[in-house]
């Protein structure tokens, strides 16, 4: 499935959608090479980029990891079930278009309540096919409990899941709770599942100045962690190789991997 847009196009129109602010999900889309972002998202994107170029390098590594992850789950892991919380706007290979590639009957559940993501995802992500099943359920990342139950009707929860938080878990100022939430979800998913989570960090003197000057647009802020706190939210998980480390260096296509990013992540199996 593709999206067809031209070069003046922006997203659809819809009151819910707040044009007038930057957004984490269109700028990010802005920065991937995406046209679903307004103005006000190009022009807060390209302030960032100008204080820390290194960001359109992480959301490109962003994609690739996940990319890497989902074939190897799909494939060599034998997962064929996918719980993608925080999903933001589809792109280019998304999580259900690799998995799916590598195993047909694969089951996807995207979960976002983002006014702009949702109208997107009814168009694009919510098929049905004899083969495999991709659905999107309109659910805060706030909301664990709502979305293993709502989950539930699509993704067969005796059988392993990957759980997925791809660079969502800023948006929860609380460290806590940001754990808490992964691990409520985590606890609800059988043995042998996995848990598939990245996240930007403090790693970059760059990158912080960047995001406090996002933030103090008035846009929703997002939390740098470090990567020891990164860590944490795999706590009790087997770490596959080579463990938390920069994304782009996560198995890279690459013999060497592409430059470092400042977003650390990693895929866990729960024994």
């Amino acid at each position: 499935m593709t999206e067809q847009h031209s070069d003046t196009d922006g997203p659809a129109a819809n009151p819910k959608i707040d044009a007038t602010t930057p957004h984490s999900a269109r700028i990010w889309n802005y920065w991937m090479g995406g046209k679903d972002n307004y103005p006000v998202d190009r022009e807060a994107g390209d302030a960032y980029i100008k204080a820390f170029p290194g960001i359109v390098d992480l959301a490109k590594e962003s994609r690739r990891f996940l990319i890497r992850a989902v074939t190897h789950l799909a494939g060599e892991a034998g997962v064929h079930q996918f719980l993608d919380i925080g999903t933001g706007l589809p792109t280019m290979e998304n999580t259900h278009e690799v998995a799916q590639r590598v195993a047909p009957e694969s089951r996807v559940v995207y979960v976002d309540n983002d006014p702009l993501v949702l109208a997107h995802a009814r168009a694009l992500l919510v098929t049905a096919t004899a083969e495999g099943e991709t659905t999107y359920l309109d659910a805060d990342l706030r909301e664990p409990d709502r979305i293993i139950t709502d989950a539930g009707k699509v993704l067969d929860f005796t059988q392993p899941i990957a759980v997925m938080f791809m660079g969502v878990l800023g948006h929860i100022a609380d460290f806590d709770e940001a754990r808490s939430i992964v691990a409520r979800v985590v606890a609800a998913v059988p043995s042998g599942s996995y848990l598939v989570l990245w996240d930007s960090t403090n790693t970059s003197e760059g990158f912080d100045e960047a995001q406090q000057g996002y933030d103090d647009t008035g846009a929703v802020p997002y939390i740098l962690r470090g990567p020891d706190q990164v860590t944490r939210f795999f706590e009790g998980l087997e770490l596959l190789e080579p463990g938390l480390v920069s994304i782009s260096r996560w198995r890279p296509d690459g013999a060497d991997g592409g430059a470092t990013v400042d977003g650390y992540g990693a895929v866990g199996r729960k024994p």
